[in-house]
């Protein structure tokens, strides 16, 4: 681990002027940035500790607004009934221990699990070095994206959360030199594209202020599906947010985890399965389907295409309470 300075910022004035300066990196619960630094995928020259920032708390309105510093276990509590979606993906993510130090603002900036981004030993990584080539493709593709990936980068995200929020429509509000912006939820994470090294929209001398979530959502549900019942990172998730009319679909909004760069939301098959039977299995796969014409598995991850529709169609009528 290289050598760093630490310090201590007590306001978000002082955090962006640390942003200011090269080399400098932001800190909070940890649970990711102490791993990074162990495996050198940060060294920072100044490292920042941001816990005693405003930025903690959930103020409720017509929906939410919730601090960056808020823990996750804190937002765990206060969306149980409203926002099950939200609940059930923060649940899932980690353990109570890891739910306590980890921040909603963290969570999201979470990097790839690939196991070439994380190796031990040095291994071409458009993501670590870029311009040095992407190991996956030549690897093991297994757990990769099969959605949004280029010839630059085939890694997935890891956040359950991040998922959740997509489904919900919500925004991430973002502070800088340059003021205030907001920044929807399904564009936060940035695809590969040729640029592979950036991961969000964050500027590099911008933080997160609040998630703004909309109005509740009581008939939403969060899946997730994993290799071991015990915590561990999605092979792929679908979190599912419905209205309804009776039994028939209103409006639908659904988000994958586990199969690209970002959240990746099935707007095809959210047009599709208005007018149909929250109770019609065989019309809903059929709509869900539609999203995946544009599906591109790799070598070794072509069963997440069969998986991903399956977990998209039980979370959606999971949702709707199907009988």
């Amino acid at each position: 681990m290289k050598t760093f300075t630490y310090s201590r910022a007590t306001t978000v004035e002082d955090a962006l002027a640390a942003l200011g300066e090269p080399g400098t990196r932001l800190m909070a619960g940890g649970t990711e940035m102490v791993n990074w630094l162990k495996e050198g995928i940060e060294q920072p020259d100044r490292l920042v500790d941001i816990t005693a920032l405003p930025l903690t708390g959930i103020a409720t309105d017509s929906g939410l607004r919730v601090g960056a510093l808020t823990t996750m276990s804190e937002l765990l509590d206060r969306t149980t009934v409203d926002y099950p979606v939200l609940a059930e993906s923060l649940l899932r993510a980690a353990s109570p221990q890891l739910r306590n130090m980890a921040t909603v603002g963290g969570n999201l900036q979470q990097r790839t699990r690939c196991p070439y981004f994380r190796s031990d030993t040095k291994v071409p990584c458009n993501k670590r070095e870029p311009g040095s080539g992407c190991s996956a493709l030549a690897g093991d593709t297994s757990g990769q994206a099969i959605f949004g990936w280029s010839e630059h980068c085939v890694a997935t995200h890891p956040s359950d959360l991040a998922v959740a929020l997509a489904a919900l429509d919500a925004s991430i509000e973002v502070r800088g030199p340059r003021g205030e912006r907001t920044i929807p939820a399904t564009e936060f994470h940035l695809l590969p594209g040729d640029h592979p090294e950036r991961h969000t929209a964050l500027e590099p001398d911008e933080l997160i202020v609040a998630v703004h979530v909309p109005a509740p959502a009581p008939r939403s549900h969060y899946l997730k599906v994993r290799e071991r019942v015990s915590y561990e990172f999605a092979v792929v998730s679908a979190a599912a947010v419905v209205s309804l009319d009776g039994t028939v679909i209103d409006a639908a909004r659904i988000a994958l985890g586990g199969v690209a760069h970002r959240p990746w939301r099935l707007t095809a098959a959210e047009s599709a399965l208005r007018g149909v039977s929250v109770n019609d299995k065989e019309a809903i796969a059929q709509a869900i389907a539609e999203s995946f014409v544009d599906a591109k598995p790799l070598a070794d991850n072509g069963y997440k295409v069969t998986l991903a529709q399956r977990a998209a169609v039980r979370a959606l009528m999971t949702a709707g309470g199907a009988r």
